[in-house]
Formats: structure tokens, sequence, C-alpha cells
């Protein structure tokens, strides 16, 4: 059965842990080979050593990146094309929060996490485009969040960035179609990652959070990184070739309905 990104090459950003890091090996079982980028080289390393493990695995590489930096971004393109001669597909999943309002929020924060969630697909994808349409096309999936479709209290900083990966999404898409780019976006609900743990932790009853963060689901639990991979690999493989512009909700109901009080 031949695999859904057969020979393909793959960019995930964020590939060190969570989503990014269930998208790296996802990808990898489908036959792409991938370059697992994360700020943190040891956390990217630990990805590629879990791909490796796979018999006939393809090949990955572990890349250190600032998203936001320009010399970064450019040099992680260039690898990647080094490496592997080509790319076909760009997973922009790095992200960063804190909670927060806007009375809350230190200016310090609010610039950084505009500076990974948003300038961050700005600079990889300004220079990843380019390599695509040399080699005839490609897919970018970005990660937005359901909080940029619903109010989340106490996430002013996060939500704005996320609403703003929504929007650049489909200004992507629209702007680079003509080269058979797609550009799509998933909304992830409260997914059971090691950033959402941390989080956690901060409580004074970290157990009494989570089960509230947990009541709070329609479905009755939180995501799992491997579900929300598997939306991404949807995105990104031919079983989406008519979908660009497009935001897939993965909430388990949370913008959907509420839960009776």
């Amino acid at each position: 059965m031949t695999k859904r990104l057969e020979n393909q090459v793959a960019i995930v950003t964020g590939a060190g842990s969570g989503i990014g890091r269930e998208t790296a090996l996802i990808f990898a079982a489908e036959g792409a080979n991938v370059v697992v980028a994360d700020f943190n080289l040891e956390a990217a390393q630990q990805t590629v050593e879990l791909i490796g493990r796979e018999e006939n695995a393809p090949k990955a590489a572990a890349f250190k990146v600032n998203v936001s930096n320009s010399e970064d971004a450019e040099a992680l393109v260039n690898f990647t094309i080094e490496t592997f001669k080509k790319l076909d597909i760009l997973v922009n999943n790095a992200g960063i929060g804190v909670p927060g309002t806007v009375l809350t929020t230190k200016e310090d924060d609010w610039d950084r996490i505009f500076s990974v969630n948003v300038k961050g697909i700005y600079q990889i994808s300004r220079f990843a485009i380019p390599k695509m349409k040399e080699f005839g096309g490609g897919n970018i999936v970005n990660v937005s969040s359901i909080a940029a479709i619903v109010a989340v209290p106490d996430r002013a900083a996060y939500g704005a960035s996320k609403g703003a990966v929504l929007a650049l999404t489909k200004a992507m898409a629209a702007d680079h179609v003509k080269d058979n780019i797609r550009v799509n976006c998933i909304c992830p609900g409260t997914v059971d990652t090691p950033w959402v743990g941390r989080m956690v932790s901060n409580y004074a009853d970290p157990a009494d959070a989570r089960a509230k963060m947990v009541a709070r689901q329609p479905i009755g639990r939180l995501g799992t990184p491997e579900e929300m991979a598997e939306a991404i690999l949807y995105l990104a493989s031919p079983s989406a070739s008519f979908a660009t512009g497009s935001a897939l909700i993965l909430d388990g109901g949370f913008t959907a309905f509420k839960l009776p009080s």
C-alpha cells in the first residue's frame, strides 16, 4: 500500500514535543523525510531518534531554530534543501502562550507571543514558499487555536495571536493558490501536551485544575497530540487536494455547544 507522503520532504517546527513531535512521527510513518525543527535541539534530536527506531524509517534530521529570527528561518530552509534536495510540506506548529488579560499581560510577553506565533510563520514561510514554487508547489499547515474563534478568558495575547494565524492562513492561501501551494490550518481545543501539563502544574492544586479543564470539554476528555497530528497529515496529504484557506476545528465540541450548567 502506498504511503500518503511517500518521498516527500517536510519541515515541522516545534517538533521537539507535543503536536509537533507526533506530526513528525506520523509524517515519517507515511513516508516523508522530515526536518525536525525546534528551539530545543536536544528535544528535536530525541524526536529524530524516535523516528529512527521504526523499521525502514525515512530519513530525519534535527535543526535548532528560533522561528522568529530571519537568519534562523533562512538557514532552516537552506538546510532542508541541502539535506533532502527539495521541500514539499511546511508545518508551522511552534507556538507559546501565557495567561493574562490586556491589563495583566506584560508588554515583553505580548511581544514574545506575537514574535513566535505570528512572525514565526511569516519568517519560515517567506523562505519556504520560493523553494516550493521551484519544485512545482507544496502544502503549508499552520497551527491556530479555538482561541481564534471563541473568546477564552485570561488568554488575551494568545487568542489575539492565534486569530492572526487564522487570518494569515487565509491570506497566504489566496496569495499562493496560483503557485500550486495549498495553505490550511487546524484550530485545536485543549490538547494534553507538555505545555498544558506545565501550565496546570503552576496552580495551587494541579489535579483540581486539570479536572476542571477536562470538565469543560463536551466530549469528556482532552484532545491528544496524535489526533492533532492526524488532522495535519490529512491537510498536508493528497486526500485534501481541494482544501485551501480552510480551518479545521478539533475541539471535542467546545465551540459548537455549551454543556448544561
